[in-house]
């Protein structure tokens, strides 16, 4: 009898450990199935906006959304900020829309300046003007980053929750071909792109990412944030890679935990920021060429951008405040050119001549020997739109 129990006990125990294992199994398909579904719906919604567009585009060809810009002005920025608006809309086809994120005392000056313009030429673009804003328990860590306001672009995703995507632009920006150019960069966009950028630096012995960033770096030498189109929607359902945790982290956990640990090895504020985080997330990032943000370092030291050689600039950056000394005449000369045109005026005559004539004075430093750079791809903007169907105010 002592032997019956003991074979009904070892056989109650194997019965008993093979249910626990089928459980066990049972629990772990659902979960793995759990999350599939789960990532799957965050591709899914991370696309949304880019298939929305899409199928806008196939069922309504005739039906345009404005191109949406972004950018930050504080201090003494706003000459600087209309100018860079001017410049988009006076060389652009398509209807834009501008959220302007400003100081409370600038905002009077954007509204006065920008409604005195001729009404043929605000029928060609809108706009919304915001306060700056950063989040509450660590605002003021935010505003003193780098410079004022300058970190505001970090939040852009979080903020302009309504807006699909957008380009962002510094207020030393020049556009010298059409926004909607750069604009269709979203269409070159794969599965895991967020955003587009271009190098800090062509040249590796002249970077500065590569020689002196006490933190991670994108690439070889580093990305520039000054010129930066932003899949937004992606943005806001991605969760990033990174150094902090090993789960994936959402931008909005992301920032002020990288802030903490890298605040005080970080040179150029929000732009380190960035670099670190798509060093991290390389598969994040498209990186597009030099000419799409031409700034001073491709030519102060000798001519280094071949995109730019090639083809001319397409968009102009003034950083270091080269539009408002003399170190640098042919960025300055672009700049005046643009701010002094007149609408009213002929952009052949008004505009390039004098342009042309101007930077004949710099050729005497190294960005003015390659002045024809500077106009190259302007003479050809300029032709485009008064042979398209552009309004004849703003091509006669």
């Amino acid at each position: 009898m002592r032997r019956y129990l003991r074979v009904l006990f070892v056989c109650t125990l194997i019965v008993f450990c093979s249910l626990l294992y089928i459980f066990n199994q049972l629990v772990s398909s659902l979960e793995s199935a759990n999350n599939h579904q789960a990532r799957a719906q965050r591709t899914r919604a991370a696309d949304t906006g880019l298939r929305k567009r899409a199928h806008d585009d196939r069922s309504e060809p005739q039906r345009l959304q404005p191109v949406q810009l972004a950018v930050v002005a504080c201090g003494s920025r706003l000459q600087e900020t209309l100018t860079m608006i001017k410049s988009a809309v006076i060389f652009s086809r398509s209807e834009l829309h501008f959220h302007i994120f400003a100081e409370e005392d600038l905002h009077a000056g954007f509204r006065d300046t920008l409604q005195s313009w001729p009404q043929r030429v605000r029928s060609r673009f809108s706009y919304s003007i915001y306060p700056i804003s950063f989040p509450s328990e660590n605002a003021r860590e935010w505003r003193k980053l780098f410079k004022p306001c300058a970190s505001q672009r970090l939040f852009l995703p979080l903020i302009l929750k309504q807006v699909d995507s957008v380009l962002y632009v510094d207020t030393d920006i020049l556009f010298l071909r059409p926004v909607e150019d750069i604009w269709s960069f979203l269409s070159s966009f794969n599965r895991s792109h967020v955003a587009a950028l271009a190098p800090e630096h062509e040249e590796p012995r002249m970077g500065w990412y590569n020689r002196f960033a006490r933190h991670p770096y994108y690439g070889k030498t580093g990305v520039n944030s000054g010129v930066m189109l932003i899949n937004m929607t992606r943005i806001r359902h991605t969760h990033f890679k990174n150094d902090l945790s090993a789960m994936d982290l959402s931008w909005s956990d992301l920032l002020m935990p990288l802030l903490n640990k890298y605040k005080l090895n970080i040179t150029w504020g929000d732009q380190d920021l960035l670099n670190i985080i798509f060093h991290y997330n390389p598969e994040s990032l498209l990186v597009f060429p030099c000419h799409w943000n031409y700034r001073p370092d491709h030519c102060i030291y000798g001519s280094n951008c071949a995109a730019a050689e090639q083809h001319g600039i397409y968009i102009l950056h003034g950083n270091r405040g080269v539009y408002h000394d003399d170190k640098q005449p042919a960025f300055s000369a672009v700049y005046n050119a643009i701010q002094q045109y007149a609408f009213e005026d002929d952009l052949l005559h008004g505009l390039l001549d004098p342009l042309e004539e101007k930077l004949k004075s710099s050729e005497h430093t190294y960005c003015g020997r390659v002045r024809h750079i500077f106009t190259k791809r302007l003479r050809e903007t300029i032709r485009d739109l008064q042979e398209q169907s552009a309004p004849p105010e703003l091509c006669r």
